[in-house]
């Protein structure tokens, strides 16, 4: 058999190195996985195989797996596992009444299961579909036997991430239709009103304004160049699509999202609200403190966040308490450090993260409830000035013409 050099991190997020014998990469892969490590790197003679967690397996036709599919998934799942019914038939089961995307991915796990490989080795082989959370959480409930209190807690925390993304999706529909017809508004005035107005002032033949001078200015200014004003807004998009894409770049936009006034402290609470649920699921579930750093360090989906927890599991490592390398982070207000100083005292550090999900995620309710009446007052005021500027623009010279036709 050919030999393969694979780089990879076990359980507690150490990165290992060394050589194994296998038909393919994707048999050293599984191989890896099955021994509780996850593959970055697998060379071959010159050839080099990358890989995330395990091969992966790609969803034809475009078709993608929605949120819901995995809340359903789960909570199912969970049902048929506490009846007793066996995975492989339990699987069979949800195949027939998932839908088409679902379909495939559950049917790929269960012919993985049939072939004999675990459970959160065949999830992770699903490119996309389950999380390295998600996949982490199976391996402890395959190991503790308690899978079917895995798939219900999982369900209440994927349950918890789709009302989040619910409530900020509703909570910034009304602003963001506000702010979409503001500029829809400005850009038909500069391009059509103002113009037409401007054929007016020239017939006048007096001084304009200066206001009116400003508009009139920045009218033809948008006449002539819009198609390359157009152009830079969405090359300005793309940029910075592609800059948040890498590593730093999405780290410094996660950590300025933080700090943005109204939205930054929405944001703030509910990292913290995730963090708190995510770390609180994994140390119920019988995962090691170090490598539920690991884990929940991915599903924070802040760069930020995430490179602060990373430096908490390497102090926890180094033998340092959890209080003291949250206190050393700076990501954590009073509240929280102090929840994890009594969990920690206590013996019931999971105890104490749930109720510090549960009271930051009732305040991201609140505050979500109320961000309308937040932003309220900033749109009035910018529309009123808007609506200042033309009126004076517009209506001056008509004004001062009119004032002069009196006067004759």
């Amino acid at each position: 058999m050919p030999s393969f050099a694979y780089t990879a991190r076990d359980s507690r997020g150490q990165l290992m190195e060394g050589v194994l014998e296998g038909a393919s990469a994707a048999a050293i892969a599984d191989q890896l996985m099955g021994g509780g490590m996850t593959p970055l790197k697998i060379n071959a003679s010159a050839d080099v195989v990358e890989v995330v967690a395990a091969p992966k397996f790609s969803l034809s036709r475009g078709a993608k797996v929605q949120h819901e599919d995995l809340l359903m998934f789960s909570r199912q799942l969970h049902s048929l596992l506490k009846a007793g019914i066996p995975i492989t038939r339990a699987l069979a089961g949800l195949q027939e009444s998932a839908t088409e995307a679902m379909r495939r991915v559950i049917k790929s796990v269960r012919e993985s299961l049939e072939s004999g490989i675990e459970l959160s080795t065949s999830m992770a082989r699903q490119a996309g579909v389950f999380n390295h959370f998600y996949v982490a959480m199976i391996r402890v409930g395959e190991l503790t036997g308690r899978l079917d209190e895995v798939f219900l807690r999982l369900f209440h925390h994927l349950e918890f991430e789709k009302t989040m993304r619910d409530q900020v999706k509703t909570a910034l529909r009304y602003p963001s239709f506000v702010i979409i017809v503001m500029a829809a508004a400005i850009a038909v005035i500069n391009l059509f009103v103002i113009p037409a107005f401007q054929k007016v002032f020239d017939g006048f033949g007096a001084e304009l304004p200066f206001m009116t001078r400003i508009l009139v200015g920045f009218s033809r200014f948008t006449v002539a160049a819009w198609p390359y004003l157009l152009a830079g807004v969405f090359g300005a998009v793309f940029a910075f699509r592609a800059w948040t894409k890498t590593p730093e770049g999405r780290y410094l936009w996660d950590r300025t999202k933080l700090r943005l006034p109204i939205a930054g402290k929405i944001a703030q609470k509910a990292t913290l609200a995730r963090f708190a649920r995510s770390f609180a699921l994994a140390l119920k579930s019988g995962v090691p403190v170090v490598q539920a750093m690991n884990v929940v360090a991915a599903t924070v989906e802040n760069a930020y966040f995430a490179r602060a927890i990373d430096k908490m599991r390497e102090g926890v490592e180094r033998g340092d308490s959890v209080l003291r390398t949250a206190a050393a982070s700076g990501i954590f207000t009073p509240v929280v450090l102090q929840m994890i100083a009594v969990g920690e005292e206590s013996g019931a550090l999971d105890e104490m993260l749930t109720e510090v999900a549960d009271f930051y995620q009732q305040d991201v309710e609140y505050e979500l409830k109320t961000l309308s009446a937040q932003i309220e007052p900033i749109l009035i005021v910018f529309l009123g000035v808007l609506v200042l500027i033309l009126a004076l623009g517009v209506f001056l010279p008509v004004w001062d013409l009119g004032k002069a036709a009196l006067k004759k």
